[in-house]
Formats: C-alpha cells, structure tokens, sequence
C-alpha cells in the first residue's frame, strides 16, 4: 500500500503544474481561436521566397491570404513590423509527450511489454497536459512525431501538434510502424559479447524480422481474399505495412546497418523512411541511390566513432543533403524538444546551409510524412501553424513573440517563464527583511 501511495503521489506532483500552465502575470489565459490579420512583417514562406513588408490572413484554423496587400474587416490586428513570420517547426522525432519524470516509471509510457508490438498506438499514449509541451511549442514548435522505442517493432509513431485536449485533438494526419533495425555493431562499451555471439544475435533478430514480414504479407492476401482470421492484432497492424498502407520508419545507425537496411528493404512493397542514421554521411550515395528519406539526428552529438572528427553529427545532414537524399531533422529528445531550431543551425552552419536546414524543420518533414498540403510552409489553404519571431529563431539572441497552432494563438507561458517572472522582481525581498 505504501508504494501505491508513493507512486500516486509521485505522478501526482508531475502533473500539479499544468494547473497554472497558462497564467501570465497572474491570470489564466487559454488558446484562443479568431480571424488574426499579421501585418507589416517580413515573411518566410519556405517554398514560394520571402515577402517583405507583407501580412498573413488567418481564420478558421487555416491560412486565408499571404501577400502585401492584405486585409480584413473584424480581424484582430497584430502588428508585426520588424518582426519576422516562419511556419512552426516540425520536428522529425521524439519522445513528447509520452515520458514526462523520467526517473518516475508511472509517467513513462513509451515501450510496450514484447518485441513485436506493432500494434501499440503513441498516439493512445500521449499526455495532452505534459509540462513539456508548453516548454517546446513557445520554442516555435509546433509539431512533432512522437515514437515509441523497444523491442524490434516497439509500435506505431504519430505525428501531433502541440496543442488539444485529447490526443485525438492533436493528430496530425501522420503514423508509421517503427522498426528498430538488427545491428550487427556493439551496444556500447559495456557490451562485453563475442564477435562470433554479435553475428548469431544479428542473424536471429534479422530471421526474426523476416518471419514477420512474411506471415504479414500472408494475412493481408487472406484478408484481401475474405478469409476469416483470428485475432492476431500485431501482424494484422504489420499487414498494413506490407500493403502500403502504413510506412515503415526504421531506425538505423551504424553505415553497416544502413547497407544492411537498405538491402532488406530492396524487392520488397511498401513505403520507407530511415531515422537516426548517424553515419549516413558514410553511405550518402547509397542511401541516395535507393531513394530512402530520412529523418537524421540528433545533430548536437558526438561522433559514434573516436577517430571520426568532432563536428561529424553536425555534418551529418548537410552531406546527406548535397547526396541527394530528402532530410529532416529530429532531437530524439523529450525534455530538450525546444532545441530544435539549434540542431538544425548547427546544420546549417557546419554544411548543411540556412535555406536547406529551414527545409529540414518544415516543408522536408511535411513532405516525408505525406502531410505537405496541411503544414511546412506559409501557404494560402494551409494549417495555420506559424511563429512570428524578432528574428531567425536559429539563432539565441532571437525570441519567438507569437505562436499559432490550427489558427489558436497559444499563450506565451510555461513552468520556465512563470519561474523566471516570479524570480524578476521577487516581492518581499531580503532589503525589506532587514
């Protein structure tokens, strides 16, 4: 009894917080829906260049007009001079949502019991009122894939935008089983197994991955042919994959693995969408050549190998890009989801360029994950999710000022702002005691 209590309150004190998610100097303030005119900025649409001097339209959750003449009667006004509009950033993949006190197992709800849980929706999992999601949207995220991790099929990511009261609220019209692809390279340092025992672990996970595949393949023909099948929930979810109906986004690192991966992916049907691939650079071409996305990062890492130079994450990107390969760019964070407008500077500075790490965060995502008619630029008819920003958010000194999400204007709080107000002018004082 004393640890269900512990625990209880344990998650209790997780989530106390978000009572005052929204206060701003002391008053509680909600998203709020309307027609917003954006006047007199300087926009960044992404894909069709940079308007200056222009102003976005928005009403009913999407973007009605863009251009330098815009303007509408009943609309609140926002003047934006000087300040600059992007679309919110998209990042590739996380954790959001799902793990809120990582030290608390109760509030962590990202792996499934098993190794082939295909089934496992995140999207179920998600927490609408975790602290973290205020700490990454006011950051000029507004949308991210939050994925599931363990097991060789740990379960089905879900693209979300960071605002709902519900996960359902949230979807971003987006899923892919993840697939953690058998690695033939050791775990760490502390993997302390035989040459001979890494190549029979690989080969049985590899046989393993290949079982499911078929028996996947099987179940959609019987499917499709009106057999009556039992309930078989993880391989009727791969079935999906094995008849494009769902892609497949498998995470991959070491440049043995990524040629292992894309040999395995070679002949067979369906959609294909590498992540993490850490050593791409090493096997751009090939990657290239068989004309696989990819989600690479985090990009603020250290090299996997020590006699590769330090800046080889940062480069990571960049050379996968200049290859010809389509690239967005994750965190794989949680908590630090916030930074990704820095992972991607450090794309942009160590090769990857402003232009093309901008498309890395917006309009590359939107397009791998088949969702480029709703989000990833400024567009007429699209989701209103945008930031209005004192500059480019890539760098610090700039502040994000604005940030819409499906048309609402999110209040500008989080449990780190409200700390910083209450230490600004902290009241009584230690002058007054004295």
């Amino acid at each position: 009894m004393k640890r269900i209590t512990k625990a209880f309150f344990a998650f209790l004190m997780a989530f106390l917080p978000f009572m005052a998610m929204a206060q701003i100097d002391g008053e509680f303030v909600k998203p709020r829906t309307g027609k917003f005119l954006l006047q007199n900025a300087t926009v960044v649409t992404i894909t069709k260049g940079t308007l200056e001097n222009a102003s976005v339209l928005l009403e009913n959750g999407k973007i009605i007009q863009v251009g330098t003449n815009v303007s509408a009667d009943g609309a609140e006004v926002i003047d934006c001079s000087g300040l600059f509009i992007y679309p919110g950033m998209i990042d590739g993949g996380t954790r959001l949502g799902l793990v809120e006190v990582s030290s608390v197992a109760e509030t962590n709800d990202y792996a499934e019991v098993g190794n082939i849980t295909p089934n496992m929706q995140a999207l179920t999992a998600v927490n609408p009122n975790s602290q973290e999601i205020p700490v990454t949207r006011v950051s000029g995220v507004t949308t991210v894939m939050t994925v599931p991790s363990g097991g060789l099929f740990p379960g089905t990511a879900a693209l979300i935008n960071l605002l709902g009261y519900t996960p359902d609220q949230m979807y971003g019209g987006f899923k892919a089983v993840v697939m953690n692809f058998p690695s033939s390279a050791r775990r760490g340092r502390w993997d302390r197994r035989s040459d001979d025992d890494i190549k029979k672990d690989n080969e049985k996970a590899l046989k393993e991955a290949n079982d499911v595949w078929e028996k996947a393949k099987t179940f959609a023909k019987l499917k499709e042919n009106g057999a009556e099948l039992e309930y078989y929930p993880e391989i009727e979810q791969m079935a999906k994959v094995t008849s494009g109906e769902l892609p497949l986004m498998i995470e991959v690192n070491a440049a043995g693995d990524i040629q292992n991966a894309i040999k395995w992916v070679e002949g067979k049907e369906g959609k294909f969408i590498f992540s993490g691939v850490a050593e791409g650079w090493r096997v751009a071409d090939e990657i290239a050549e068989a004309g696989i996305p990819v989600i690479a990062g985090p990009v603020q890492e250290l090299p996997t190998r020590e006699s590769d130079r330090y800046d080889a994450a940062y480069a990571n990107p960049g050379k996968l890009a200049k290859a010809g390969v389509k690239v967005a760019i994750r965190t794989n964070e949680e908590e630090n989801v916030r930074n990704l407008p820095f992972h991607a500077a450090f794309a942009a500075a160590y090769g990857m360029g402003k232009e093309e790490a901008w498309k890395a965060v917006t309009i590359n995502p939107a397009e791998i994950f088949g969702v480029s008619d709703m989000y990833g630029s400024i567009e007429e008819g699209k989701v209103a999710n945008l930031i209005v920003a004192t500059g480019d958010p890539f760098e610090t000194k700039s502040d994000i000022i604005h940030v819409f999400i499906s048309g609402y204007r999110i209040p500008m709080s989080n449990r780190h702002i409200r700390l910083y107000q209450e230490f600004l002018d902290r009241s009584p004082g230690l002058e007054e005691h004295k």
